[in-house]
């Protein structure tokens, strides 16, 4: 078999100390930031430090094709930058949207006052998903819809949208739920009532949005296809900032589905795999010398149809850097850097460096080492 982590000609350097940066964890601590707790984001600071190796100035425009929760959004809002982001999931862009609105704070306190003021109203939780009634107790499930619908009485859909983020972010602090990897788990353990996180998710989002101080900048959220772009511009941004959904790793409307059954059933999409939506039978195999698994072939397609558009959109001598994995299989590592980096530059971008920031060691049936996985950032301008 060729060797498919060896021959390649990229500069990789190694940079360890930036392996935390590429995950969602350090935006726990920020205001905002963590309204949502989106396990597949990187973090505010992984922008800001993006921002610099990019040279991204005050009053550019970047592109986040994958926006996720909104972390490069958020973060470009906080110093000048104007940045579109594009996501196929309606979660996502829904979380994306709340956190880099505008707010009325009073309307904002005067809402909380009359939402906070109604009466008890009980609700049937029966047509609710076994899933999804194992994951809280009657009391929080039953007080959720209560609050979802005095919410859904609100006129202005911003102030309507923040409050239904707040429940969906105080839902989460008390389930029984949590996500391992691409499946929810039950662990049944004390909770604090649903009302009591509410108000306070509500206070200290509050006191966020009062604290925060925004440079003016335009911020567009767009849900739509990566690799579809045609609501977009050619030659229209400075640089491109993103971290694509990794290979193998979750099925975004499963690990997601009670936010989606609680807060948006009338949503219809298909599952959004790690590969979006392709049979895998009838993609090109881009790398034929390679006998790829399936999955790979259909993923590698996908990005090369978002780079397509990535590359169409991109100013001359802008920049681009995105986050991606390589993808783990029981006979291999499938090196997805270094084939998304030759995708690049044959359709014209030039590959300036792989930063490598994470390694890990992958094994099958928990014993048997396959080999170690990198985690990367792809640096290209075109």
């Amino acid at each position: 078999m060729v060797n498919q982590r060896e021959v390649h000609p990229f500069p990789i350097e190694e940079r360890y100390d930036l392996g935390r940066l590429v995950t969602f964890m350090p935006n726990k601590r920020v205001p905002i930031h963590n309204w949502f707790y989106f396990k597949e984001g990187f973090s505010r600071d992984f922008t800001l430090l993006m921002f610099d190796w990019l040279q991204v100035k005050s009053g550019d425009w970047v592109l986040d094709p994958f926006c996720g929760a909104g972390t490069s959004l958020l973060a470009s809002k906080e110093v000048g930058v104007n940045v579109v982001g594009v996501d196929v999931s309606p979660l996502a862009v829904f979380v994306t949207q709340v956190k880099t609105e505008d707010y009325d704070l009073e309307e904002i306190r005067d809402s909380a006052k009359e939402i906070f003021s109604k009466k008890f109203k009980s609700y049937d939780i029966k047509g609710l998903s076994p899933l999804t009634r194992r994951a809280f107790s009657r009391y929080s499930l039953e007080d959720i819809l209560f609050f979802k619908e005095e919410i859904r009485r609100i006129e202005d859909h911003k102030v309507r949208n923040f409050f239904t983020l707040a429940l969906m972010n105080s839902a989460n602090r008390v389930t029984y739920g949590y996500k391992d990897g691409g499946v929810i788990k039950i662990f049944k353990r004390p909770v604090p009532p649903l009302k009591k996180m509410f108000k306070r998710t509500v206070k200290r989002m509050i006191s966020n949005l009062k604290r925060a101080h925004f440079k003016g900048s335009e911020i567009k959220v767009d849900l739509g296809d990566a690799r579809r772009m045609d609501f977009l511009q050619d030659n229209y941004f400075d640089s491109v900032i993103t971290s694509p959904p990794y290979l193998n790793k979750i099925e975004y409307t499963k690990v997601y589905s009670i936010e989606y059954e609680l807060f948006f059933r009338d949503v219809k999409f298909d599952n959004l795999r790690s590969y979006i939506g392709l049979n895998p039978k009838n993609v090109k195999d881009l790398f034929p010398e390679l006998n790829l698994p399936e999955i790979a072939k259909a993923y590698l397609q996908d990005m090369n149809d978002s780079l397509k558009e990535i590359y169409r959109v991109m100013k001359d001598c802008s920049k681009c850097a995105i986050v991606i994995a390589e993808g783990a299989f029981p006979d291999r590592i499938v090196p997805i850097d270094i084939l998304m980096a030759d995708l690049a530059e044959r359709m014209g971008l030039k590959v300036e460096r792989i930063v490598v920031v994470n390694n890990r060691v992958v094994t099958r049936d928990r014993t048997v080492k396959i080999g170690r996985a990198r985690e990367s950032i792809i640096v290209m301008r075109k």
